[in-house]
């Protein structure tokens, strides 16, 4: 007698079964890359300062600071990316997350891709290109299988950045095998790519997360809800970033990054961030979209006068906007998912005004050159401490089974 087929409740329940029955890190795709993004971060600074010293300068593919660039981006960000963004989607599309051996193997395709990117140059840069790319190309697959099997068109435009970060890449990849010299378009495409990402997902997170923690404090005070300041924010960054891509040096995308500094504010001014001090997890994503503003600000300085060095602009973004938005989103989000209770511990504090006084002291380097590679070795040892201390303190809970189940059981 043949077994009948199953229903599909009953084959969703055994998929389930299977994945909580493996390891708990390769249950939710958040687990092993939050914790890959916090030891990438912790290593990869300390690297490059060595290699910004003259102490190691000769194992990379790459020329140093395009390395720097490259894993900043691409290996460092992007596994947070993926972790955030492979977690959340299931909850919009009702759809079963990637967990179990198929996580297990995309892990490994980040892995090997930083592997790759620490190898001799002398080794198969068509090897290397292969390892590295194909992790982001198959997130911008998995995201985009998601959303059209869930019809989840709502969410099309995070496809969109998705790819366009992956594209950034792709160019990068180019330039090393002397292809197109595209390396920095590349760059260039990412870095504000992620920049729309960091201001999209904060203007989901920022105020929802806000309004209920406001409301289970007891408060009567309530973050602004979404409305045509939104678009018109978006719409002045889509319009910098588009011009800061095609022309960076045309003064346009200098207006247009002061217009979206500006209106940013008032959005960020909107979420009533001086409500929730108390708490660090809330603060600590406040401060991080703040950066993006405080960015933009420099940026636009940049452009239109001779006293604020790009690079100073460019570290308030990537150290201050990404570096202090990834632990936010990534330690709250941590804590959300499995469970405990949202209120920051003194070690979770200090992360927080760890990687706060990285950025303020690789934003002021580039100020004073006199003390810029002290300020550098300062920056780099509080961010690494902002890193490390993540990995320390949620280790045991991105590696272990979370309360609610133990809870169930």
């Amino acid at each position: 007698m043949q077994n009948k087929p199953k229903k599909p409740h009953a084959k969703i329940a055994e998929i389930k079964r299977a994945a909580n029955a493996g390891p708990a890190i390769f249950q939710f795709c958040y687990r092993p890359f939050f914790l890959g993004a916090g030891l990438w971060g912790t290593f990869a600074i300390p690297i490059w300062l060595l290699i910004y010293s003259g102490i190691q300068s000769d194992l990379l593919p790459l020329e140093p600071l395009l390395w720097h660039q490259h894993e900043m981006l691409f290996g460092f960000a992007s596994a947070a990316v993926a972790g955030f963004m492979l977690t959340t989607i299931p909850n919009w599309t009702a759809r079963l997350p990637v967990s179990g051996w198929r996580l297990v193997m995309f892990f490994i395709l980040w892995l090997l891709g930083r592997i790759a990117m620490i190898l001799p140059a002398t080794n198969s840069l068509m090897l290397i290109s292969t390892i590295d790319l194909a992790f982001l190309s198959t997130l911008t697959y998995l995201i985009g299988r998601e959303i059209f099997v869930g019809r989840n068109w709502r969410n099309l435009p995070m496809l969109i950045l998705i790819a366009l970060f992956t594209s950034g890449n792709w160019l990068v990849h180019a330039e090393i095998h002397s292809f197109f010299d595209t390396a920095e378009l590349g760059f260039r495409i990412s870095l504000f790519t992620l920049t729309m990402l960091v201001a999209v997902i904060g203007g989901r997170l920022i105020p929802s997360f806000t309004r209920n923690w406001l409301v289970k404090a007891g408060s009567a005070v309530r973050p602004n809800s979404k409305g045509f300041i939104d678009s018109i924010a978006y719409a002045s960054l889509g319009i910098f970033i588009i011009i800061k891509i095609i022309e960076p040096d045309n003064v346009f995308a200098a207006y247009f990054a002061l217009l979206s500094s500006g209106l940013h504010l008032v959005r960020l001014i909107g979420w009533k961030g001086w409500a929730i001090l108390p708490e660090p997890f809330m603060w600590a994503q406040h401060l991080g979209y703040a950066w993006v503003i405080i960015a933009l600000l420099l940026m636009g300085l940049e452009g239109i006068t001779d006293s604020v060095p790009y690079s100073a602009a460019l570290h308030a973004l990537t150290t201050g906007a990404f570096g202090t938005m990834i632990l936010a989103v990534m330690a709250r989000a941590t804590y959300t998912f499995t469970g405990r209770e949202l209120k920051a511990t003194s070690g979770i504090t200090l992360i927080f005004i760890s990687i706060t006084l990285s950025a303020i002291l690789r934003t002021l380097a580039p100020f004073s050159p006199t003390y810029e590679i002290s300020l550098l070795w300062l920056s780099g040892g509080f961010w690494a401490l902002a890193y490390g201390l993540f990995v320390i303190l949620f280790f045991n809970i991105l590696t272990r089974h979370n309360q609610r189940k133990r809870k169930a059981s």
